[in-house]
């Protein structure tokens, strides 16, 4: 649509009003409704908005340790823009008019903690080599029983799935709660988030989804757009969607796989696919694999952000722990499918599905280009078999502490990202750790309440 065919569809939409949002430091959607009138004059410069939202925690919790705002500033007001281009209209809310914005500096420069902006940022170099990137998100979510307020009376103890039992794959499963099953397809695609796939996964209530591929940033607006839509439709239904990496030992943790490639800004290809090398992997995909081989253990914190991330990262459990690459082999860290022409690309099975989708797709292809510049060759050989088992090339840091520590003091990570943005990301996950360190969890009363 035209910008004057989205003002007059704000302006006589029923409601009188507008959803906005943009991504906070850790992928949560802050946002706001604005009047029709407001709407108006945002359209002519920007909206002041606080940037608390950079200055607190997942639980609305301030930091005590962070520089770029606090009590110290006043936490005042940092612009938004709205970028018209991701206008969508929310199925759920009576096609409601939405947008999505960027975050920027009083000066206005962009702001170097947003990571819509850091996403760009990365594209851009990217498209300075001649690349156009194309990527996808996949997704695993629980779906539970529940309504906030019931889980909250419960402690968050024994949240009740939406079907029992280990059923992937299942068509039976899937039937079983048909309408909320067809709304997510139905209404996403509504929401221009398409899906490609849907499927039940093994564990009780666990969903997959793989949304259709599209340019970095449009793929990043899906993938934080398809969380949070997932979330409302649930509420709908009554029931409450997670996707926290891993919400029960015993079972399969929850993954964000990203899917990408590299296209010729001219020639409109596929630069990952050589029909000549005897695997259909071409020089350039080599490189990549190699820079984010190289990378992964300087910047892990942006593919396992949580505490809990961790927890998925264990062998024999679907996630990886080595840095290993190899064809169509689900056991490491970078699964490569040069399948033909149109679809070749590599699968990043670090990341998991509690991540910002903006800093988990910025953080695979800077270090893919990173490869690409530094010209490093992909000497590591293919793993064979099971990648739990090949040591040979490293492992990845066990712990958000380990994996801050590693990013914090990498001149990798700063050459990638910039200082800045290091150096505040850091502090928050250096913060997150803090605050699990204080709590008393229930492991440790089992443990040690009576016997010690």
């Amino acid at each position: 649509m035209t910008l004057q065919q989205i003002e007059e569809y704000v302006k006589q939409h029923a409601s009188g009003k507008v959803k906005l949002a943009a991504a906070d430091i850790d992928g949560v959607l802050r946002g706001k409704y604005i009047s029709t009138a407001k709407f108006s004059s945002v359209l002519k410069g920007e909206l002041g908005f606080c940037d608390v939202v950079f200055g607190w925690d997942a639980n609305d919790v301030a930091y005590d340790n962070t520089t770029f705002t606090g009590w110290h500033s006043g936490y005042p007001d940092m612009p938004l823009k709205l970028d018209l281009s991701t206008f969508r209209k929310i199925p759920w809310e009576n096609d409601l008019p939405f947008f999505l914005g960027d975050f920027f500096d009083a000066k206005g420069n962009t702001a170097y903690v947003c990571p819509r902006q850091l996403l760009k940022k990365i594209i851009a170099d990217c498209r300075a080599l001649g690349f156009e990137p194309y990527f996808a998100q996949e997704f695993e979510w629980f779906n539970f029983e529940e309504t906030p307020q019931s889980l909250a009376e419960k402690d968050y103890r024994n949240p009740q799935p939406l079907t029992p039992g280990m059923f992937g794959y299942s068509i039976l499963r899937s039937s079983l709660r048909s309408n909320f099953f067809n709304d997510l397809f139905d209404l996403l695609a509504k929401f221009d988030v398409p899906l490609e796939g849907l499927h039940t996964e093994t564990g009780p209530g666990v969903y997959e989804a793989a949304i259709t591929y599209a340019h970095a940033l449009e793929a990043a607006d899906r993938a934080i757009l398809f969380k949070t839509a997932v979330k409302e439709i649930a509420y709908r239904h009554g029931f409450m969607a997670s996707f926290m990496a891993k919400w029960r030992a015993d079972l399969p943790g929850c993954s964000g796989h990203v899917h990408q490639s590299l296209w010729d800004s001219n020639s409109k290809t596929n630069l990952f696919f050589d029909k000549k090398d005897k695997q259909g992997v071409s020089k350039l995909m080599k490189h990549y694999i190699a820079g984010q081989l190289y990378c992964l253990p300087h910047i892990l914190p942006l593919f396992a952000p949580t505490i809990n991330s961790y927890k998925r990262l264990v062998e024999g459990a679907w996630a990886p722990t080595t840095l290993t690459w190899a064809l169509d082999n689900r056991t490491v860290a970078l699964r490569i499918l040069p399948v033909n022409e149109k679809s070749a690309r590599i699968e990043t099975r670090v990341v998991g599905s509690d991540t910002n989708p903006y800093l988990a797709i910025a953080a695979c292809l800077a270090a893919g280009l990173y490869g690409i510049k530094k010209g490093l060759t992909l000497d590591q050989p293919e793993t064979v078999g099971n990648g739990y088992r090949d040591y040979a090339h490293g492992v990845l840091p066990t712990n958000l502490y380990e994996a801050t520590k590693q990013m914090r003091v990498s001149e990798v990570a700063k050459e990638l990202f910039g200082e800045p943005f290091v150096d505040h990301y850091c502090r928050t996950r250096e913060w997150e750790w803090q605050q699990f360190s204080k709590a008393v969890t229930d492991w440790e009363l089992k443990r040690y309440f009576e016997i010690i």
